[in-house]
Order: C-alpha cells, then sequence, then structure tokens
C-alpha cells in the first residue's frame, strides 16, 4: 500500500517532509501555478504520494467545523528513532509523543507536519 496525502500548499510539503523526515524525492509532476499535480517521496523502500489540494477541497476543509488534519496516522520504519525524533524537531516537527519504547517491541514517536497530518516513525517492522 502507499499512502496518498493532499496539502493545501504540496511543494512546501515536499521541501519539509525532504527537510524534516529524510524523504527523497521520486518523482514531482507540477500543476497549474504552483500546483503539485502529483508526487511521490521514498524513505528507504517506502514512499508516500502526495499532491495539492483542489479549491473545492479547501473550501470543504474549511467548512467543516472542528476538523484538524487527518484521523490516523502514517507509520514510516527508521533504523534509528531518536536520531529521526532530533531531526524532525529541529525542522520543527509539532511533537505529539516523544520517542517511548512499546509493549509489543520497538521505538516511536509521533508528529504532525505543518498542515496537520500526522506521521508515526519507529523500529516495530512488522515485516522484518
Amino acid at each position: 500500500m502507499i499512502p496518498c496525502l493532499k496539502y493545501r500548499n504540496a511543494g512546501a510539503a515536499i521541501e519539509w517532509l525532504c527537510e524534516a523526515f529524510g524523504f527523497e524525492r521520486n518523482l514531482v509532476v507540477k500543476g497549474v501555478g504552483k500546483t503539485i499535480a502529483h508526487a511521490q517521496l521514498s524513505y528507504g523502500r517506502g514512499m508516500v504520494m502526495l499532491g495539492s489540494l483542489s479549491e473545492e477541497e479547501v473550501e470543504e476543509r474549511n467548512n467543516r467545523s472542528g476538523e484538524r488534519g487527518t484521523p490516523g496516522a502514517i507509520y514510516v520504519v527508521v533504523e534509528d528513532c531518536d536520531a529521526h525524533f532530533r531531526r524532525a524537531r529541529e525542522a520543527g516537527a509539532n511533537v505529539v509523543t516523544e520517542p517511548n519504547d512499546k509493549d509489543y517491541g520497538g521505538r516511536d514517536y509521533e508528529c504532525r507536519d505543518p498542515e496537520g497530518h500526522a506521521w508515526c516513525f519507529g523500529t516495530y517492522d512488522p515485516f522484518g
């Protein structure tokens, strides 16, 4: 599965995700004006796709009361949770939980990007 996110300012989101979380640009397709029609960012063997919200989608979000970001979170497996956390915090990530050990194994933390999307980074790898 490849998660796909929408951002008000997808160009800025791409820059921030690469700086803060260490994603790498695989593909960035520009849309009309300053919009991003489609982008693919990789981290190791994982990927996230993203693009710009349309004006209609922005208006719809603005009309919903109390909505902040998206429900749920994207989990990304990293080798060193604490080092990754420091990088994200230095880049201005809104920390939800600091790195902590889990009863089921692994260590992770959660933060939000500048548009409110929730991200978890940790060492727990159900495939490894």
